[in-house]
């Protein structure tokens, strides 16, 4: 799964959009790179997520295309807030 549809369904980030410009303002890391918005995240990545306020490190647990808004948080697991 694209990695800006993983931060919309997991909710990380309201909209798609808002992934894909975070993605190429250069916020958004994978295991330690800077990724485009096509990157491919797979089970066990370790994705940061900075934000104005800090960043936010997390695992990668699961990935589904859609899931309700009470299961979003079993995508992943909270590293380092």
């Amino acid at each position: 799964m694209r990695i800006d549809k993983f931060l919309k369904v997991s909710r990380l980030l309201k909209r798609r959009t808002l992934a894909c410009e975070a993605c190429d303002g250069g916020r958004v890391s994978v295991n330690g790179r800077s990724v485009k918005p096509s990157y491919n995240v797979k089970i066990g990545d370790v994705v940061e997520i900075g934000f104005n306020s800090g960043a936010v490190k997390l695992k990668i647990k699961d990935i589904k295309e859609t899931v309700r808004k009470e299961d979003a948080e079993n995508l992943y697991e909270i590293i380092m807030e």
